[in-house]
């Protein structure tokens, strides 16, 4: 669960300053943009973990002309999920619904999954390392085969971010890019993985429980 003392809204006001958070920002919505030029099918169906006000989302779709998305966001904050509905309709986005609900319930995505991008981003810094694993793991059942899943974690010690990316090669994924973002204070990365496996059963589980505040 998320920590309900925490004014999620304001803390997404950090992505407005310059900084480690804004600049990983800005590494994951380029890789979006090059999933989305990438990827031939049409629709393109999306799925979002956490979504918040779909920043990451919105920030590519400035740079890109393609409409035909389809697919869920996952947002458990009531305000931020309506900050994201509003900025994706402004960008004349109408295929995408943003949902309230438990991000970390695999039956959350029924519907929607399997999907051609899959955002896993501003999730496994906040959530046990097991549960990091499982969610990896499981990932297989959101993903068609040759989906891009791009996720995010700090490398402050011990560094999980090899595991992260031996369990993804395990879990069927190509591991594809893997990129630091300057400064010490967040120690932040983000990785990109295409999916090469075959799409897994989506099953009624838990995937993760918050445990601390969004990195």
């Amino acid at each position: 669960m998320t920590d309900s003392r925490v004014d999620w809204s304001v803390w997404h006001e950090r992505y407005d300053s310059e900084g480690p958070m804004r600049q990983r920002l800005e590494i994951v919505q380029g890789h979006i943009v090059t999933a989305l030029e990438q990827i031939e099918r049409s629709p393109v169906r999306i799925i979002s973990m956490c979504a918040g006000q779909a920043r990451d989302l919105r920030g590519a779709l400035g740079d890109v002309e393609r409409r035909d998305l389809v697919g869920r966001l996952v947002e458990l904050d009531p305000d931020l999920a309506a900050e994201a509905r509003r900025g994706l309709a402004e960008l004349g986005v109408e295929g995408i619904e943003v949902v309230v609900g438990d991000a970390g319930e695999l039956g959350a995505y029924r519907g929607a999954a399997p999907a051609d991008l899959v955002l896993e981003c501003g999730v496994f810094g906040n959530i046990s390392d097991a549960d990091v694993e499982h969610t990896l793991r499981a990932s297989a059942a959101l993903c068609v085969p040759g989906a891009t899943l791009i996720w995010t974690r700090h490398r402050r010690p011990p560094d999980l971010t090899p595991s992260v990316r031996r369990w993804l090669e395990e879990a069927g994924f190509e591991n594809a890019a893997f990129d630091t973002v300057p400064g010490a204070e967040t120690l932040g990365s983000v990785g990109v993985a295409r999916f090469a496996g075959e799409t897994g059963p989506l099953a009624d589980e838990r995937l993760f429980t918050f445990i601390r505040t969004r990195l």
